[in-house]
């Protein structure tokens, strides 16, 4: 048996240099996508006592109270709407973007065992991450319609612009996530980063205030982050109003950076192998799967 594995070892490792995101790859996996994505809404739910409703509890209660300590004691601006309706459009889209962070910062760590027994794009695992988090931002979002219509704030033909301000905002997290998650998988402590790095970046953009409180010479530099871009235009697109084209497309260029940086940046290996017998040389063969989060077919490059 040493002798068959001295002879026929194939080896898989991460290619050098800056790794692309393989679109056809992960379109011949659309299937596994969709029922580990199902896979994760049902564990979710599946044994909880709040079960979805907990979509609707995190937000409304966060809203609540922003509302008293800002939009009563500290009298944040609003905009001339109701500080909770404000309040809450931009805790809409950041909620569902620090679940996702936070899903996909460990996703790739805690799906070792699954990774280490079958190949696919594991591009797949934070995508499955954000995409199960998308059930409970259309919940919470059912429920700003219908905060709109008990604050009498009319829907507007703006509202057909949520569709592209959701790909943005998925983008986002699924760019920042997979970087995360790639640092997780080497340096461990990076989990406890995560929770802290989300608080931090929640003050620095305007979801308990305007983004107009900073001075215009200067709302280039909040643009930098993405989530004011994306945050500012789901207000414009629930409360009407203009939308920022400038702000827009400087954050949606900051995505662009940080999707290539999480998805082609050439992860670490995970210090595991998985080796396993192929059944096409009939147990002659050994594959060593060296664990990388970007890993392609086009990385099998070398037998001997």
């Amino acid at each position: 048996m040493n002798e068959k594995f001295d002879e026929h070892v194939t080896v898989i490792r991460p290619r050098r240099g800056w790794i692309a995101i393989n679109w056809r790859e992960l379109w011949e996996s659309r299937e596994l996508l969709y029922f580990l994505m199902l896979r994760d809404i049902k564990v979710r739910y599946k044994q909880t006592v709040l079960g979805v409703a907990w979509a609707v509890l995190q937000p409304v209660l966060s809203m609540l109270v922003f509302t008293v300590i800002f939009g009563q004691l500290a009298k944040m601006p609003s905009e001339g709407f109701p500080y909770a309706i404000f309040v809450y459009t931009g805790l809409l889209p950041w909620t569902f973007f620090a679940n996702a962070i936070g899903a996909i910062g460990g996703s790739l760590a805690g799906s070792a065992p699954l990774i280490t027994k079958v190949y696919f794009p594991r591009l797949i695992i934070p995508l499955t991450s954000v995409g199960s988090g998308l059930v409970d931002f259309a919940v919470s979002t059912g429920v700003l319609l219908l905060l709109m219509l008990y604050y009498r704030v009319p829907w507007s033909v703006n509202l057909a612009m949520v569709p592209l301000l959701v790909l943005g905002l998925v983008l986002t997290g699924l760019g920042v996530g997979a970087f995360l998650s790639a640092l997780t998988v080497a340096y461990r402590d990076f989990r406890y980063v995560t929770p802290f790095l989300t608080q931090m970046w929640l003050f620095a953009t305007p979801v308990i205030y305007p983004g107009n409180l900073i001075p215009e010479a200067w709302r280039w530099a909040l643009y930098l982050n993405p989530m004011a871009g994306w945050i500012n235009g789901f207000r414009a697109a629930f409360l009407g109003g203009s939308f920022d084209a400038v702000g827009l497309g400087i954050s949606s260029a900051v995505t662009a950076l940080l999707l290539a940086i999480g998805s082609g940046v050439p992860a670490v290996t995970l210090p595991v192998a998985q080796i396993c017998p192929t059944d096409d040389f009939h147990g002659t063969e050994t594959t060593i799967w060296m664990l990388d989060p970007m890993l392609t077919r086009a990385d099998v490059h070398e037998t001997f």
